[in-house]
């Protein structure tokens, strides 16, 4: 009998995940008391299992080590910017993982952000609620220049959620996207022309070596005045400390962050910035979007 376990505190509380994978592997094991592990707790978690379903946690040549039993290890979620694939090559761990499986969750709420920073809801909101009545002027979506960082799966599949507002999409990737964006009438540029030409920019790539900080101090200072920034992507993608300050000063108008790091974020004078507008990591998070990464990472387990 194959010992599984699964480290995911949203996996572990779906009934019907876990109706699922017993069905496949009976001897799992869940994280019923919702753990946020770091590597002790992580590596005690996995002690003599075989096959692993993770979300969030690092796994490195560290944790490997600690794990000599351990054979599979099933992504649930997009992202592998957490896990050592040399080290994994090493200790001959295989790995099972889908890609774009949450794109819509993340697309939609993407989206609703955009419509939400633009509109003014949370100011008017906080305005009705605390007894003071004015119109905020605000601005259409369908009159701006989206520029999309990243055209992976998420990119493309807010592509085409914003083609039906009307406004001009723009995009930048390392990868030759030419032929979607032809198709989908998105106009490739460089990251540089892309931060000048667009009124909100939203990040869709990796976590790497590459892309770390990329939205930088610098890079702010190439956007439009008045812009809008949103990251549902990776935290360390964009400089938090850099945000922060384009936002004192005015040089962004608002900025829509739901990853961090560290998470949860530690930058309170950010997080308390009245046009800041922050959520925890609920991106990929709809129950559809779980239902689905949850199967595909049941099914990441028979990899071998």
């Amino acid at each position: 009998m194959t010992r599984v376990a699964v480290t995911s505190k949203s996996f572990s509380k779906d009934l019907f995940l876990r109706e699922q994978i017993l069905k496949r592997f009976p001897d799992t094991k869940f994280n019923d008391a919702q753990i946020q592990f770091d590597r002790e707790s992580l590596i005690a978690f996995l002690q003599g299992v075989e096959r692993a379903v993770i979300a969030l946690e690092t796994i490195n040549e560290d944790v490997l080590s600690a794990l000599p039993d351990l054979k599979v290890i099933s992504k649930y979620g997009v992202g592998i910017d957490k896990i050592d694939m040399q080290a994994m090559h090493r200790h001959n761990v295989h790995l099972g993982w889908t890609a774009g499986v949450n794109k819509r969750s993340v697309t939609e709420i993407v989206l609703g952000q955009m419509i939400a920073v633009l509109r003014h809801l949370y100011s008017s909101n906080a305005d009705v609620k605390n007894g003071v009545w004015q119109v905020r002027k605000s601005h259409q979506l369908s009159t701006q220049t989206v520029g999309i960082v990243g055209l992976g799966h998420i990119g493309q599949d807010l592509t085409k959620l914003l083609s039906t507002f009307g406004c001009r999409v723009i995009a930048c990737d390392i990868a030759d996207r030419t032929t979607f964006a032809e198709n989908n009438g998105i106009t490739l540029m460089s990251l540089d022309d892309l931060l000048a030409s667009s009124d909100i920019v939203t990040l869709h790539t990796p976590l790497d070596e590459a892309t770390r900080n990329m939205i930088d101090a610098d890079a702010i200072a190439k956007m439009k005045r008045g812009s809008i920034l949103i990251n549902y992507a990776r935290g360390g993608i964009a400089c938090q400390k850099a945000v922060r300050e384009a936002l004192e000063k005015g040089q962004l108008a608002g900025a829509a962050f739901d990853v961090f790091d560290p998470e949860p974020p530690i930058d309170t004078a950010l997080i308390a910035h009245p046009c800041f507008y922050a959520s925890g990591h609920i991106g990929g998070s709809s129950h559809e979007a779980i239902q689905a990464m949850g199967m595909a990472a049941i099914e990441g387990l028979t990899i071998t």
